[in-house]
């Protein structure tokens, strides 16, 4: 299985390309400065060097877009399809008490991020942004939250009294 993480930021994405039978990751990479018209990716292939582009990456659906894209490069890509991305797994800060473990998104998962966003107001936002545009390009892919809070759920008391 194929699947790329993605860390959406309010001006940023980070992501990763994993291949999860081999246990490998296949290629990383970042887009800074979503919104500016110098914007720049930067990505590499595990086995090769570090490439970087730099033009306008207005929104997180054309940030998505120029990665999907630099995957499939035939110079500096790992796949040849996007149907190779199996999955999409997504950071997303906070979750709320609705959740204490990963989830495949639903738009009763996507109604609950956008409830919580008054607990995570510079984070929510652009995750939920990150899902909406993979879902754009992707649109059949499923895609996965993984939750900073459902870390912190897990703790036994006497860890997150302290």
């Amino acid at each position: 299985m194929k699947v790329i993480v993605l860390n959406c930021g309010s001006s940023s994405i980070k992501y990763q390309f994993f291949n999860t039978e081999e246990k490998e990751a296949l290629a990383k990479g970042m887009v800074e400065r979503i919104g500016m018209s110098s914007a720049i990716l930067t990505h590499a292939r595990m086995d090769s060097d570090k490439i970087k582009i730099v033009g306008e990456i207005l929104d997180h659906t054309i940030a998505i877009e120029y990665v999907i894209a630099v995957l499939l490069s035939p110079n500096h890509g790992v796949i040849k399809d996007k149907k190779e991305i199996d999955a999409v797994g997504h950071r997303v800060v906070h979750g709320g008490e609705e959740f204490s473990e990963s989830v495949l998104i639903t738009d009763t998962v996507m109604r609950v991020l956008r409830d919580n966003i008054e607990l995570a107001p510079l984070h929510n936002p652009p995750n939920i942004k990150g899902i909406e545009a993979a879902k754009a390009h992707l649109p059949a892919t499923p895609q996965v939250a993984v939750f900073d809070t459902a870390f912190h759920a897990k703790m036994p008391p006497h860890a997150y009294l302290y």
